[in-house]
């Protein structure tokens, strides 16, 4: 689906990412949903069900990001509505974007080269 050997970002396929040479998948360093800023990966624990809330965006605030990027899954089933994209501008993140996961991780891996502070929270399945 992904596949960029310059990174960090190199692969993704259905569920499983490989950054900075570690994979993660479900059950597997961060799982299937991570969160990454920098070349620093975690486990995005909080996105529950394919509704986003105000609640579920976490660890990117707080930490002078200037575009954050939701993937919101393979088949995009993951829902942004308007009141979470309005209380991420709220915290202070001027840009979102809202994309496929495999496009996410295009678009991270071009930002964060070029030098940009972007950070990622991705839905690694549908």
């Amino acid at each position: 689906m992904f596949q960029d050997n310059q990174g960090p970002i190199e692969s993704f396929e259905f569920g499983k990412y490989t950054i900075n040479g570690r994979e993660h998948m479900k059950g597997v360093n961060a799982g299937k949903d991570i969160r990454l800023m920098g070349d620093e990966v975690s486990e995005w624990a909080e996105r529950d069900g394919h509704g986003l809330t105000p609640d579920m965006i976490t660890g990117v605030y707080d930490c002078d990001v200037e575009v954050l990027i939701i993937g919101n899954g393979v088949h995009q089933y993951l829902q942004c509505p308007d009141i979470v994209k309005e209380a991420i501008s709220l915290r202070g993140i001027p840009e979102l974007q809202v994309l496929a996961t495999p496009e996410a991780c295009k678009e991270y891996n071009s930002l964060h080269r070029q030098g940009r502070r972007v950070a990622l929270l991705a839905h690694g399945t549908c």
